[in-house]
């Protein structure tokens, strides 16, 4: 291709307006033009990236025209840079070494992000599954620290939304708003009294209306186990206490001060050593969905992936 002709294709000097974006030329075809220069040849640099002759001569002229300025003389020896052409090609390399950088600096930041991972969990979560499932995701990534919040299921949306957690785990009825969210497991509410509770030795079961009048031992407000609680009595009276862990509320229903909601997973060694007594519901579900949560669109990926993947393949 002569150089007249190669003007004539380039759009006879007319280079485009608007931003940089439309007027620097992509990655592309930056390589393409370093592979021609390289070769000697727009034949050998479209093998060499993957792409069909007809394609890398069209790249080629869109660069020409885009610029303003004809890039290459074409012949039957071969391809040939112009003086404009070769000159370009310096300030080509210069913005693909860049992006080579850029790209190496982002895969660092990649590899950083996958050595670590940061987890925000509701009480109950933390205290009695979350380190069973952070044992097996080390057998897969012993190389990943883990870096674990607990705090109630408004506190666990609250660190996701602000970026400072990669997944959460919640207990609550629905999903806090701007989060996805995926089922890992399921788990019962059980209103339990010291055993020299008068509703320790009742005969008959709890129903709604008098569990709902009763003050009871309750976690704070923004807890998911409350928020179960009063879904499925439709309100709540004035707690008796109210406090800001599982394991205080176990304390407290034990010292006899009064009865209590947990989670069965809590509750083990308290019922088998009757320090805590269930008290049988009547017409009243407490059954509750366990979910992982991660901010909508976000998908979890790396360690976080795994470790969702780790506790869905433990659903039940």
């Amino acid at each position: 291709m002569g150089k007249g002709r190669a003007e004539e294709q380039a759009g006879g000097g007319a280079a485009p307006r608007g931003g940089l974006a439309h007027r620097v030329p992509d990655l592309g075809a930056l390589e393409l033009l370093l592979a021609v220069a390289r070769l000697g040849s727009l034949g050998r640099a479209a093998r060499e990236l993957g792409v069909t002759q007809p394609a890398a001569s069209s790249r080629i002229r869109s660069m020409e025209r885009q610029l303003g300025v004809a890039l290459v003389d074409r012949s039957p020896q071969g391809s040939r840079l112009t003086d404009a052409g070769a000159l370009v090609t310096d300030w080509a390399r210069r913005v693909v070494e860049a992006a080579e950088a850029f790209d190496a600096g982002a895969q660092a930041l990649r590899d950083r992000r996958d050595s670590r991972l940061r987890v925000a969990a509701s009480m109950t979560i933390a205290e009695y599954l979350l380190p069973g499932w952070l044992i097996a995701l080390r057998s897969q990534r012993p190389d990943t620290a883990v870096s674990l919040l607990a705090g109630n299921s408004a506190v666990v949306a609250e660190r996701l939304l602000a970026g400072e957690a990669d997944l959460g785990f919640v207990e609550g009825v629905s999903v806090p708003g701007g989060l996805d969210s995926a089922v890992v497991a399921h788990d019962h509410l059980i209103v339990v009294t010291a055993p020299r509770h008068p509703w320790a030795r009742r005969r008959r079961p709890l129903d709604a209306g008098e569990l709902a009048a009763t003050p009871l031992i309750l976690r704070e407000e923004g807890s998911g186990t409350r928020q179960v609680l009063d879904a499925a009595l439709g309100g709540l009276a004035r707690p008796l206490i109210e406090l800001s862990s599982t394991t205080a509320v176990k304390a407290a229903a034990v010292s006899g001060a009064g009865p209590a909601v947990l989670s069965e997973l809590a509750l083990g060694e308290e019922l088998s050593a009757r320090r805590l007594v269930s008290v049988p519901l009547n017409g009243v579900h407490l059954r509750r969905a366990l979910r992982a949560v991660w901010p909508t669109g976000h998908r979890p990926t790396g360690p976080g992936r795994d470790l969702l993947a780790l506790t869905r393949s433990r659903a039940g």
